[in-house]
């Protein structure tokens, strides 16, 4: 198993890691009933195909002699309804100055890895994902 969620009352969730009893917690959205004090069970959707991005990257990085150290994606979930669902997610990219003398072919492989993270190949095709790169290469 991956994890426990106890639901806790009032939309709240208590997820527990099981390998490192780590936990979240979530709370409906605003726009949902909920008074969006945690994360939303659609906003973990969003925020997980960044940081399944920035991870595979982050290997690919150290292989390579890079760290990425300070990078930053910022997200913007995208909701639609009938049925209620995530229809968009928005992705910017902030690259630290310490990083953005890479050559355009680093660039190039840490793109291409982030783009086929595990996260993105899961992703329904009607999901609209958007990704903004701020980075400058050589």
């Amino acid at each position: 198993m991956t994890s426990s969620v106890i639901y806790e009352g009032d939309l709240r969730t208590t997820c527990t890691h099981l390998q490192s009893s780590s936990p979240i917690e979530t709370d409906a959205p605003t726009d949902n009933n909920g008074k969006g004090e945690r994360f939303s069970p659609t906003d973990l959707l969003a925020t997980s195909l960044a940081t399944c991005m920035i991870t595979v990257m982050g290997i690919k990085a150290r292989n390579m002699n890079i760290d990425l150290k300070g990078m930053r994606a910022d997200v913007e979930k995208i909701m639609k309804a009938d049925p209620r669902r995530v229809g968009g997610i928005n992705l910017t990219f902030h690259i630290p100055d310490a990083l953005q003398g890479l050559s355009e072919k680093e660039v190039a492989i840490l793109k291409n890895v982030a783009l086929t993270c595990p996260v993105q190949n899961s992703i329904h095709p009607d999901i609209k994902v958007n990704i903004e790169w701020n980075w400058k290469t050589t």
